[in-house]
């Protein structure tokens, strides 16, 4: 089988890649440096240069709270096409299977913790990340469509905040653990005593290690033909406090963590029910979160080395 996954050399992506690996497959990666993939033409050059039977679309333009202030239209933009040019594409090239994954970001601001599928409508998302949640919205409701007009066996998980070794630790675009390792790793460094983060610690949020999700979008891929999006998390939340403090644990920090509450929480509370993903093709999260946090932790001390910690 002719397997493509965009945003393959990326985070989510290379895991994605060595889960297919696993399997005997040896899938076609798509860098965004090959093809730029918010362009129709680009996108079709790309279909016709590897004519896969499936597809992953792993490619998108993300980051944390900092990032989707500084760039709400570019996430809106970048992430719409993409997703609508992929799903033109794969309809010329009668792929398949077509698996999309959206986000928790999707979601209402206020909703009913844990947050089930078909709650997904029932309000606009938080504002910070609102025009990327509503991108994702927008590539679930055009799956849908293709899949009645056009008959395209096309799939969509809703992701939770992923994490894990090769995450991004981009002071400026990473999401929050990666953001966490690094400024606490470097403040043991520097022996600085206080730490400052955003916010006042109350959110919670649910985390799934990037290894797990890699596994339930194999899952889903090999498993799940039907048209409603499916949770794909921990079901395990998590106050952005304790996340902080368990990180400092981790990583060795014994210093002062302050708040900066000038600065925004996000969305109050966010826990997926993944009833449905356990229902219809057998996804559990297998990696305990203090383990999964610990080898992400190794990781980064050993690649970054001495420069990262100076």
């Amino acid at each position: 089988m002719r397997v493509l996954v965009t945003g393959g050399s990326g985070f989510l992506g290379s895991h994605v890649v060595d889960r297919l690996v696993a399997e005997g497959l040896e899938p076609i990666v798509a860098a965004h440096s090959d093809y730029d993939l918010t362009r129709p033409q680009e996108v079709g050059r790309l279909f016709d240069d590897t004519r896969p039977e499936l597809v992953f679309h792993l490619a998108a333009e993300v980051g944390g709270i900092g990032a989707n202030r500084l760039n709400p239209g570019r996430f809106w933009y970048a992430n719409l096409m993409m997703g609508a040019n992929v799903l033109e594409a794969s309809r010329f090239a009668e792929v398949k299977k077509l698996v999309l994954v959206g986000t928790v970001c999707s979601y209402p601001k206020i909703a009913s913790v844990p947050f089930r599928e078909e709650d997904l409508w029932e309000g606009y998302p938080e504002e910070t990340n609102a025009p990327y949640g509503i991108a994702k919205r927008a590539i679930l409701v055009g799956s849908q469509a293709y899949k009645e007009q056009y008959h395209l066996n096309s799939i969509n998980l809703l992701l939770v905040n992923l994490y894990g070794p090769r995450d991004n630790f981009d002071p400026e675009t990473s999401h929050v653990i990666p953001a966490l390792i690094q400024k606490m790793v470097r403040a043991k460094a520097c022996e600085t005593e206080r730490v400052v983060l955003w916010g006042d610690g109350s959110p919670t949020r649910e985390f799934l290690y990037v290894d797990d999700c890699a596994e339930a979008l194999w899952l889903a891929a090999t498993r799940y033909e039907g048209s409603e999006p499916v949770n794909i998390g921990s079901g395990e939340e998590i106050s952005i406090r304790e996340l902080a403090q368990t990180v400092a644990e981790v990583t060795g920090f014994q210093g002062e963590i302050a708040w900066d509450t000038s600065q925004p929480n996000g969305q109050p509370r966010r826990s997926l029910d993944v009833s449905r993903a356990r229902d219809l093709f057998g996804f559990r999260a297998s990696t305990p979160f203090r383990e999964g946090l610990e080898r992400t932790v190794a990781w980064y001390l050993e690649t970054s080395g001495s420069g990262a910690l100076a």
